[in-house]
């Protein structure tokens, strides 16, 4: 049976996870084997979680710069009760991406299995204190 919300939860810790750079949030929505596919330069571009963990645990957090959160939900796809296809787009400092995030729902809830992102525009960061 769908629960709409709880997917909708493991979208939110995705969302919540890039905004404040945190890898404890990437290690709960994340499945441990996944991976993430780009091709914005003409070659695929295959990263293991692994490796995208390390990054986003290096980099300075949107949130520790008080940026004004930008993200929203595209699509939300089910294949079946446990699978999904979630389409959002989010900007990360001065990047605006366009994420397609396969869920599948286990033991451990939803988990992200795959990630095929775009790097879709850039745009002006509004920090908090500027939209006040």
């Amino acid at each position: 049976m769908r629960d709409p919300a709880i997917l909708l939860d493991a979208i939110r810790l995705y969302f919540d996870m890039i905004y404040e750079c945190d890898v404890e949030k990437l290690d709960r929505v994340f499945h441990k084997s996944a991976s993430l596919f780009d091709a914005d330069e003409g070659k695929i571009f295959v990263d293991p979680v692994a490796s995208f963990r390390q990054d986003v645990g290096s980099r300075p957090s949107p949130a520790g710069r008080h940026q004004k959160r930008r993200d929203e939900i595209i699509l939300i796809d089910y294949l079946s009760d446990i699978s999904a296809v979630v389409k959002l787009r989010l900007q990360s400092h001065e990047n605006v991406f366009v994420d397609h995030l396969s869920f599948v729902k286990g033991e451990e809830g939803w988990k992200i299995v795959s990630k095929v992102w775009h790097l879709e525009s850039t745009a002006e960061v509004i920090t908090l204190e500027m939209a006040q």
